[in-house]
């Protein structure tokens, strides 16, 4: 009997579970490992940060659903892999320490035959002084962060009510930063919540990112191929922000937050401040705290792990040049080079290069938006790494496992840009590839009949079903498995 030990219980997590047991069979144990005992639809959480859901509509407890499928499931946090074992065990293991109410704080082991680490990110607030929940500025990463950022949101409107101006500062809090289509999803959430609540001539709305130029999402920016034209995400953002009057200040790197008062520095070197009453800030990712030891006992994360804390997988990690990247640097198979038993999937892989050109201010200071790995490409690749294990597991180590890179796979995203049936609306996007492939597309890097984008009220009903589906998809309900990642 094989057993398959799954770190983390997000997308790619929770989606490796469920396929596991559907495509592995009853005899294979399927273990998860995570610290959080609730699921949480992250890509909802943009709407409870306004106040439009609560907290209860975007996430729901584990176990049930894990007792039901026949996964075990245990509520801990992974700190060390023994990918060979040692005097202990000579199976490898995870080593975890148990944050549930009845085994809290303690130390248990868990042995694997395949490990999947789909641990996702670290917050790492701390790289910015300042930064978050326990700083100056709010954050929907968490639906915990989200609610406390809709109290704050609250109180700004309930102060434009009374006849008092508010300075609004939404986007990204270092210049490494990901997810930038988040921070953007809620700069136009909170737009429309000021307007609906008739008090938008009394903010002035702030958007500051790290990206060079609007609508490059951490992905270079998109061409978009519409009624036979082509336009480009950057001049279609543009007008969306001149559209709801929404500055924005371009290339760059938050370099500490104080209260009321974001320092940041520019790409050309220049420093200023942005002042602010309520400000949403998202932290850069970093990998989360977990190490690896060999047989001997000693400490080999720097071989398993790249510098950024995330797992190393089947990239091309040689330092080159931006020019010199190509689409064929990007894993396919996420398999760790040293131990092919271990598979790192959506945020927890270490990306070999970021997708948006990386600049450097002349003080030295890297202001480059990280690849986004979330959502679809996540749940892809939770699902690539169960039917390459079931490939494992039929043919030996030699077996011919599927592919699934970022330069040959497509994503849809739909951002919402204001919550309501009737007045609502979401800007609707989709590339190919992720990656851009300069070989295969020389003139943009991505195929043109399959970028394209629109916003309005048909996209907001798109992300409005896209809510309900994939929490149905989540909670494994009748016909969960046709849904697709």
């Amino acid at each position: 009997m094989a057993r398959v030990v799954i770190l983390g219980a997000g997308i790619a997590g929770h989606t490796s579970a469920l396929h596991a047991k559907r495509i592995l069979g009853k005899k294979t144990e399927v273990i998860v490992i995570s610290p959080n005992s609730n699921w949480n639809w992250i890509p909802s959480n943009i709407w409870v940060g306004v106040g439009k859901m609560k907290k209860e509509q975007v996430i729901f407890p584990l176990a049930p659903i894990y007792k039901r499928k026949g996964i075990e499931f245990h509520q801990a946090l992974a700190k060390s892999i023994y990918p060979e074992g040692n005097a202990k065990s000579k199976k490898p293991y995870v080593e975890i320490l148990y944050t549930d109410s009845a085994k809290k704080d303690q130390v248990g082991t868990v042995e694997y035959d395949y490990l999947i680490n789909a641990t996702g990110p670290k917050l790492n607030f701390q790289a910015t002084p300042g930064l978050g929940p326990d700083g100056h500025t709010v954050s929907v990463c968490t639906a915990g962060h989200a609610v406390e950022a809709a109290k704050s949101l609250a109180e700004s409107i309930s102060i434009m009510k009374s006849g008092k101006n508010q300075k609004i500062a939404i986007g990204v809090g270092h210049g490494t930063c990901t997810c930038e289509g988040a921070a953007f999803e809620y700069t136009f959430n909170v737009e429309h919540e000021l307007r609906a609540a008739g008090v938008r001539d009394m903010a002035e709305i702030w958007y500051i990112t790290n990206e060079y130029e609007l609508g490059d999402f951490g992905v270079g920016g998109m061409v978009f191929t519409q009624q036979g034209f082509q336009t480009t995400s950057k001049l279609w953002t543009e007008s969306l922000f001149r559209e709801r009057d929404i500055k924005a200040i371009l290339g760059a790197h938050v370099e500490k937050v104080e209260a009321g008062e974001i320092h940041y520095e520019l790409v050309d070197g220049t420093k200023d401040i942005l002042t602010f009453d309520f400000a949403m800030l998202l932290p850069p990712f970093r990998g989360v705290d977990l190490q690896a030891f060999n047989a001997k006992g000693e400490d080999i994360s720097s071989e398993i792990f790249a510098a950024s804390g995330f797992m190393k997988v089947d990239a091309d990690y040689t330092p080159k040049a931006y020019e010199d990247w190509r689409a064929e640097d990007w894993p396919s198979t996420y398999r760790n080079p040293s131990y092919p038993n271990i598979f790192a999937v959506g945020i927890a892989f270490a990306p070999p290069h970021q997708i948006s050109k990386p600049r450097k201010s002349p003080n030295g200071t890297l202001i480059a938006p990280s690849p986004p790995r979330t959502g679809m490409p996540s749940g892809i690749m939770g699902k690539l790494a169960i039917l390459s294990i079931k490939e494992l597991l039929a043919h030996g180590p030699d077996a011919q496992v599927p592919t699934a890179s970022m330069a040959d796979m497509g994503a849809a995203c739909v951002a919402s840009a204001g919550s309501g049936l009737t007045k609502g609306s979401a800007a609707a996007m989709t590339m190919y590839p992720i990656v851009p492939d300069y070989i295969k597309y020389p003139n943009t890097g991505r195929s043109g009949p399959d970028t394209f984008g629109e916003i309005g009220l048909g996209g907001h009903w798109i992300k409005f079903l896209l809510h309900h589906m994939f929490i149905y998809k989540a909670k494994a309900r009748p016909g969960w498995s046709l849904i697709p990642e």
